[in-house]
């Protein structure tokens, strides 16, 4: 009897565990350190003998990430952002079947959905079997718009025994559209890219299908070559196509599309779908076909007459990719930042297009493409998507403080598909961001192969390119010898004498020689790069330079160690030492780091070289360079200073120290902090001895050889204009090298020491 008891119990157990897994993963956060009892659940008017269905819908996303759906009284409806936490996110993703969330995005990142916004003001413990558990303002009742759309991203691991009954997954949704793409009709031997014309295709099934152009509108064709990387559309000759398409076999999926134009992608544009196993569901009309127009950057007919243009006061700085950016606008001749209150796809995709791009892919926030400097001009900007500029858009001016920079907006735009990534490879890297460089080429017989680039004159500009046209975000290293990566049987040199600005879309549009010369000539000398998904980024504080600055008559007996260090005028070798003085140029100089990875000294400890006289290590032997300028740009003194102590001096709030000198500690600066040399230093000067008295510019470069990557060169040169007068000296105007407008910029520089009243000074004292 006993044994008998003891098989129904282990039956009974057998049974609840393999129910329990399915039940445990959605009450039960997979981190064990959050199973805690969870409140009472707010009553919901949902009914209890059916669970809720979930989906995730909307673009561009996958399968584990979307637009949040929820299907109650026989409608699907989406959830408003309002008060939306990770705990949130949690509950949602186990209920689609996933172990735990990730993130979670706000203000319609997937697109706008249609329908009720079923729940609003959502508050989870993170432990509710559903979302219906959690407490809200009740179904229905919401005060949002579909621009305030919430989403979430799961982690891509599903939970054992999860059953799907409930889950709609609105990518294998046959009422969905997904990828678009133009099918050219003209084929030719290459086809040139990108490609501006064809008939307009969508992802289904394991294929792609047509679109019935009856209905077909000019606002369908905008929202096409914008989801494409293409700005505007142009007309297209219909009967050119009409012969063509009539002879072939067309499968239609899609039987009307009814766009307002301001969507940024087809699927949330009105569609009626074409009944299955229908024959024909086109009669009268033939596959939609559209003709766009690239911007600037992707022209391929260079003698076009009207070339559109970009706009000259908007801007994107500090991504890796092209298309991509921290949005900086120009009010008066000075550039500032966004605020990302209320940013949206529809505010982004004016700013993409203005700069010759197509709609918005991502309307990025919280500084996620680095912290930008000077002033925020706009918040709240609330485009509707059809505006030339996002000057055009309604916004809100602001003061310091309604926004700071860590909330600086950004976005990602769709660009064209132009395959220079097909043409480049990395080989013998530990990992896919690594290897040594093989480029795609004719040999002598007209075949494709692949060759090495010579890695005599490869640097970190070359590299950024590389990383750039390779997809991997930004370049971390750029590296001449790379025999450790030998590993392939590639080994004719086929490019040498690489030259790169870092702003070109692959290497092909780099200088490099016409005939390949490369002294070192042998594999392991190619050219490699090491890349990463983020980098540092650092300015100097324009400011505090104004604010610190004077002259210091020095003995010579005080200076000893200054000139061993090279921090002095060639002149100062023929003085009489130790009797006489040299006049110093003096000044603070505040390094912050506004990117997203911290900058580190390219030289391990081991190679860091030790100065007796100062008692320090040299990380990097030209840290900054600090020069005085004539108003042709003549350089009448100059001054540079080594990174003996890089350091964090102090740090914005919430972000702690990494770095500390002391002790042959680490050098660097942490994200969010800045390092500090007082104007007390040594060779934190100008020698200008030998200086006549007269107008100039003095410029501070910082990272002046590029020795560490960085997302953005731009900003590492500050200009200021300077008044010498023999005895006393004035700093004015002193601000980023791409802080003001051109031309402002241009009059800057003709007339140093003149401008006090043309050009708006930034902190003047």
């Amino acid at each position: 009897m006993e044994k008998s008891r003891r098989r129904e119990t282990l039956a009974v157990s057998l049974l609840f565990g393999l129910l329990l897994p399915c039940c445990l993963a959605q009450t039960t956060p997979s981190n064990a350190a959050t199973r805690t009892p969870t409140r009472t659940p707010t009553p919901s008017p949902s009914p209890q003998t059916e669970r809720l269905r979930v989906r995730l819908s909307g673009y561009p996303r996958k399968h584990n990430e979307g637009r949040v759906e929820l299907f109650y009284k026989g409608e699907w409806g989406t959830i408003c952002d309002d008060d939306f936490a990770i705990a949130n996110a949690n509950v949602l993703c186990r209920q689609l079947g996933f172990v735990e969330a990730t993130g979670w995005t706000h203000s319609a990142k997937y697109g706008k959905g249609q329908g009720k916004i079923w729940l609003d003001n959502v508050q989870c413990n993170g432990g509710e079997r559903s979302i219906d558990s959690c407490k809200s303002r009740g179904w229905g009742n919401s005060d949002c718009t579909h621009d305030e759309d919430a989403g979430v991203v799961c982690k891509d691991e599903r939970i054992p025994g999860f059953v799907e009954s409930n889950v709609i997954d609105a990518q294998v949704d046959e009422k969905q559209i997904e990828e678009v793409r133009l099918r050219p009709v003209v084929t030719t031997a290459r086809k040139k890219l990108p490609i501006t014309e064809g008939v307009v295709e969508v992802k289904y099934k394991d294929g792609w299908a047509q679109i019935c152009d009856l209905r077909w509108t000019i606002k369908n064709t905008h929202v096409v070559c914008g989801m494409l990387g293409f700005p505007h559309e142009r007309k297209v000759n219909k009967n050119f196509y009409k012969l063509y398409l009539e002879r072939q076999k067309n499968h239609f999926h899609v039987h009307s599309v009814a766009c307002a134009g301001t969507e940024i992608h087809l699927a949330a544009c009105p569609l009626q779908f074409s009944k299955p196993n229908a024959t024909s569901s086109c009669e009268g009309g033939m596959p939609a076909v559209v003709s766009c127009m690239p911007g600037p950057l992707f022209i391929q007919n260079k003698g076009l007459k009207k070339k559109p243009k970009i706009s000259n006061n908007v801007r994107l700085k500090g991504g890796a990719k092209l298309g991509e950016g921290r949005v900086e606008v120009l009010k008066g001749n000075e550039w500032g930042t966004v605020c990302d209150d209320r940013w949206s796809l529809q505010s982004a995709s004016v700013v993409c297009r203005e700069l010759g791009f197509g709609s918005a892919k991502e309307a990025l926030t919280g500084a996620r493409m680095g912290q930008g400097i000077g002033p925020i001009y706009m918040n709240e900007v609330k485009c509707v998507g059809q505006e030339r500029s996002i000057w055009n858009c309604p916004f809100k001016n602001i003061t310091s403080e309604d926004c700071q920079h860590v909330e600086d907006a950004a976005v990602r735009c769709n660009v064209p598909y132009m395959g220079v990534e097909h043409s480049i490879r990395l080989a013998g890297g530990r990992t896919r961001y690594e290897g040594r460089l093989e480029v795609l080429s004719l040999d002598s017989n007209g075949t494709l192969s692949w060759g090495l680039i010579c890695g005599e004159t490869w640097n970190t500009r070359e590299a950024m390119v590389a990383c750039r046209q390779l997809g991997l975000g930004y370049a971390n290293q750029g590296v001449q010898e790379t025999w450790y990566w030998d590993s392939s049987n590639v080994t004719e040199m086929i490019m040498s004498g690489v030259k790169c600005t870092g702003n070109e879309m692959s290497l092909s549009q780099c200088q490099h020689h016409k005939t390949v010369s490369c002294q070192k000539a042998a594999a392991k000398f190619a050219a490699g790069v090491i890349c990463s998904d983020t980098a540092s980024d650092l300015v100097l504080n324009a400011s505090l330079v104004q604010q610190t600055v004077y002259i210091e008559d020095r003995p010579l007996h005080m200076l000893y160690c200054a000139a061993e260090e090279d921090c002095l005028s060639k002149t100062a070798a023929q003085a009489n030492w130790p009797y006489g003085h040299r006049r110093l140029l003096r000044f603070s100089s505040q390094i912050h780091n506004i990117g997203r990875a911290d900058f580190k000294p390219k030289a391990g400890r081991h190679s860091w070289v030790w100065h007796a006289c100062h008692g320090h290590y040299h990380s990097m032997d030209i840290f900054t360079h600090y020069d005085l300028l004539s108003g042709n740009g003549t350089k009448v003194a100059e001054g540079h200073k080594a990174s003996f102590c890089l350091e964090d001096t102090d740090c914005q709030e919430g972000v702690s120290k990494r770095y500390e000198c002391a002790n042959f500690g680490n050098q660097g600066i942490t994200v969010g902090c800045w390092d500090l040399y007082r104007h007390d230093i040594d060779c934190q000067w100008i020698d200008i001895t030998d200086v006549k008295p007269g107008n100039y510019i003095l410029q501070i470069v910082i990272n002046p050889n590029y020795e560490v990557a960085e997302s953005d060169f731009t900003n590492n040169c500050m200009k200021c204009n300077c008044k010498y007068d023999g005895h006393r000296i004035w700093l004015h105007n002193c601000h980023i090298g791409d802080a003001f407008s051109e031309e402002a910029e241009r009059r800057f520089e003709k007339y140093p020491g003149q401008l006090n009243n043309q050009i708006p000074s930034i902190n003047q004292q």
